[in-house]
């Protein structure tokens, strides 16, 4: 008996202490440790950081959008398609760390009816952690159903988030972005317009036009139906082109940022948005003798600076240059001074031409004359927006001011003539939007503060050897306050295994009439 009840001492002192070294060595609570690097970012976006900032910019290479003011009280396409996306953002007050900084390069992006399904393919990188490098790629060009609105080449993008623990978004540039593209060509048909070449009963006659039936036979002799413009979306017969309404064969790239900036007369930082585009020329109606070419004589920038003051935050946009040209022949400039121009699709009736005649300039290369009957079916608006400016005075989440800014290079709509008189047709039967841009940006009055934050009030001072006082505990979420239960619980469960190995064990009752050094030594059944 003395030797079991030994035993039963040496398994106790065994058992506390290997307890002993779980509880209070391996699993020893992080405040316990060494002073981490910095304070750990809480669930709910808390950094160690006052500095406060707003911020974010957009680009997309191209929108497409089918009918638009087609759904949503005439005030949204009825699906949007934008193809090479990249976009920034910044924001001190989002619920989540990793929401401070968010960069994204994505090859499409769509809105179907007010919703916008997301697009596999992309690149994004947020922050916090914060990230020393950016995440570079390719992106996957969009396939099925949309591959009939935009053919692209080869993608690629990059994403950069930063975001420090200590000073928040003083780090400079914050969030960046970047999409290239080797080309795109949109639109081979407009889905609008009818897919077969006799009219006849559809068209409704008009002031403009009493009878219709000139129009239908002009309409019969056309190459191919209205929805691929009566030919001009079909490319040269025989040739390599396929065709599209609108073409970018050369490489393209956008991109988009959010940084802190000095300014003038600005204690603090202020937030710059600026979104950026570079293209090197556009095609209208490629491969067919109509072509249009557009080229960029100067590419647009817009950006946006925020101070936190109305009087000192400010747009500055570098307006686009576009020189427009056909068959060797410059139409015009848009610039600043300039910035819209129609040109009109005509079908010649009694004539053996088969494709319509597209400005000034028949299919055979000749120019219109004056002599020449025309109907007019539609017209080509080329437009240049921006920037168009929206600014607001803020209240929350902190004190400041607000500025935003939306531009384009190159807004192309397809517009029917009321002499089109078919049922049901829109106002305009595509928009494509090129080198769609935006940019916002807030601060607090005063700028962004990047002046390390005062420690707390609660803070126990620094020792007296000069290292950093150990940190508390970091509270990252509800769960910081069952701790101290936790540990209670732990020391309970200590205790009770210590009782349990001091125990010796109790043996079964022993069997009447039978000896111990009889009975069994193997486990009770």
């Amino acid at each position: 008996m003395p030797v079991r009840r030994a035993r039963a001492v040496a398994r106790s002192v065994v058992a506390a202490g290997l307890v002993c070294w779980v509880v209070l060595g391996w699993a020893t609570p992080a405040g316990a440790g060494p002073a981490p690097s910095g304070p750990a970012p809480s669930e709910s976006g808390a950094v160690g950081s006052a500095a406060r900032a707003i911020g974010d910019a957009g680009t997309g290479l191209a929108v497409i959008r089918l009918l638009p003011g087609a759904a949503s009280g005439q005030q949204q396409s009825a699906s949007e398609l934008g193809v090479g996306l990249a976009s920034a953002q910044a924001n001190s007050e989002a619920a989540l760390a990793y929401e401070h900084a968010v960069a994204q390069a994505a090859p499409a992006g769509v809105v179907v009816a007010g919703g916008t399904p997301q697009l596999p393919g992309g690149l994004v990188q947020t922050a916090l952690p914060d990230n020393a490098e950016p995440v570079t790629g390719g992106l996957a060009a969009p396939t099925g159903p949309l591959a009939a609105l935009a053919s692209v080449g080869a993608l690629t993008g990059s994403a950069h988030a930063r975001w420090s623990e200590q000073a928040g978004p003083c780090v400079g540039d914050i969030a960046t972005a970047s999409t290239s593209l080797a080309s795109l060509s949109a639109l081979t048909a407009i889905p609008a317009l009818p897919s077969q070449l006799d009219l006849t009963g559809l068209l409704q006659p008009t002031r403009q036009l009493p009878d219709p039936a000139m129009l239908v036979d002009a309409l019969k002799n056309l190459a191919a139906p209205l929805s691929r413009l009566g030919g001009l979306l079909s490319g040269t017969p025989g040739g390599a082109a396929t065709g599209a309404l609108v073409s970018l064969p050369d490489a393209l790239s956008a991109h988009a940022s959010v940084s802190l900036v000095d300014a003038p007369g600005v204690a603090g930082k202020a937030v710059r948005s600026t979104s950026t585009l570079q293209v090197g020329g556009i095609r209208l109606l490629a491969g067919s003798p109509m072509e249009l070419r557009v080229d960029v004589v100067s590419a647009p920038t817009l950006t946006v600076t925020a101070t936190g003051d109305e009087a000192t935050s400010s747009v500055s946009y570098q307006a686009p240059v576009l020189r427009v040209s056909q068959g060797g022949r410059e139409l015009g400039t848009l610039d600043a001074n300039k910035s819209t121009m129609d040109i009109p699709v005509k079908v010649l009736p009694g004539t053996d031409f088969r494709l319509p005649a597209v400005g000034e300039l028949l299919p055979d290369g000749t120019e219109l004359t004056a002599g020449l009957s025309t109907i007019d079916i539609g017209v080509l608006r080329l437009r240049t927006g921006g920037p168009a400016e929206k600014k607001s005075v803020l209240a929350e989440p902190f004190t400041g001011f607000q500025l935003g800014a939306t531009a384009r290079l190159l807004d192309l709509q397809l517009l029917p003539t009321d002499r089109l008189a078919l049922p049901n047709l829109p106002a305009a039967l595509v928009q494509v939007a090129l080198g769609e841009q935006i940019a916002r940006a807030a601060a607090p009055a005063g700028g962004v503060r990047c002046a390390a934050a005062a420690p707390p009030a609660d803070q126990p001072p620094a020792p007296a050897g000069g290292g950093a006082p150990t940190p508390p505990l970091a509270r990252t979420s509800a769960a910081t306050g069952v701790v101290p239960l936790f540990w209670a619980g732990t020391a309970a469960l200590f205790a009770g295994v210590v009782l349990v190995a001091a125990t010796p064990p109790r043996r079964g009752r022993a069997t009447r009439g039978t000896p111990e050094s009889t009975r069994p030594r193997g486990p009770v059944g």
